[in-house]
């Protein structure tokens, strides 16, 4: 257990990095050229990718691909949500809870045999 939740905060942090570098910019370099845009969203994602490999081969030891797929992808849009409406200034809608409660029903099939024994 100990394993996941290293691994799972790694994949906060990284998600972090992430859903700036992937979205940002659109607040902060919108009037930039588009390449000014891609090169500091990649900067900031060379720091999500310092802490994602290493998570996911961590992860890896524990869980199966798409266990930790299906992991990542809760904390997307877990990450995601807080951003958009701090940061990025998005009025938060029901979708946005609809969407995670799919995404958690996932987690939940994923993960199934592990949670049932």
């Amino acid at each position: 257990m100990r394993t996941v939740l290293i691994t799972a905060g790694m994949l906060v942090l990284s998600n972090i990095f992430m859903t700036l570098a992937w979205y940002g910019h659109l607040k902060n370099l919108s009037t930039k050229p588009w390449f000014i845009a891609a090169l500091v969203s990649w900067g900031i994602a060379l720091f999500e990718y310092l802490i994602q490999v290493p998570a996911n081969r961590l992860g890896s030891t524990v869980m199966t691909i798409p266990q930790l797929k299906i992991l990542q992808e809760c904390i997307a849009l877990t990450v995601f949500i807080p951003i958009s409406i701090f940061y990025l200034k998005e009025k938060i809608t029901v979708d946005y809870f609809l969407a995670m409660l799919c995404i958690m029903g996932a987690v939940f099939f994923i993960f199934r045999s592990k949670i049932m024994g």
